[in-house]
């Protein structure tokens, strides 16, 4: 299988999660792990599966990722299998915080509207969006999500 898992990292976090991924999915040779200004547009080209990921920041993916995203010509991943995640706060830690729960519950996290422009750009979802939780703003990761991703990995495995 021919794969990216295509991530941006503010803090580490995200990239944990991100190689966690790629090496449940398969071999360097099969997979490719790399930061999203590191993605050349031709290097989509013949992918069997392309998963992004990146840090929720201001409710939605960071700015790398979303200007790639953008950046991707109509149709372009047509016959690619997608996916989507993101790092994220706790559940509990948005609660302590009553505006934040509001305006996470109205305009989400950064996980959905990467997949939804994935799908756009005409990749075919495989696994809904997920996200991966860090305690604060910078981490670390809350423990067992680098099993959860390799869960979630097996998942999509699973799925082909």
């Amino acid at each position: 299988m021919k794969g990216f898992v295509m991530y941006d990292s503010a803090f580490g976090n995200t990239e944990q999660i991100a190689m966690a991924i790629g090496s449940t999915l398969g071999s360097p040779d099969e997979i490719e792990v790399l930061r999203v200004v590191e993605v050349k547009m031709e290097g989509l080209t013949g992918l069997e599966l392309l998963i992004v990921g990146s840090p929720t920041q201001r409710f939605k993916p960071t700015e790398a990722t979303s200007d790639f995203l953008k950046r991707i010509p109509a149709n372009y991943l047509q016959g690619t299998n997608v996916a989507a995640f993101d790092t994220r706060l706790t559940i509990e830690e948005i609660e302590e915080t009553r505006s934040l729960a509001f305006f996470v519950r109205f305009f989400g996290y950064a996980a959905q509207p990467i997949a939804n422009k994935l799908k756009k750009k005409g990749g075919e979802l495989i696994a809904a969006p997920e996200g991966f939780y860090v305690q604060g703003m910078k981490g670390p990761l809350v423990e067992g999500e680098l099993e959860r991703a390799a869960a979630w990995a097996r998942q999509i495995i699973a799925t082909k």
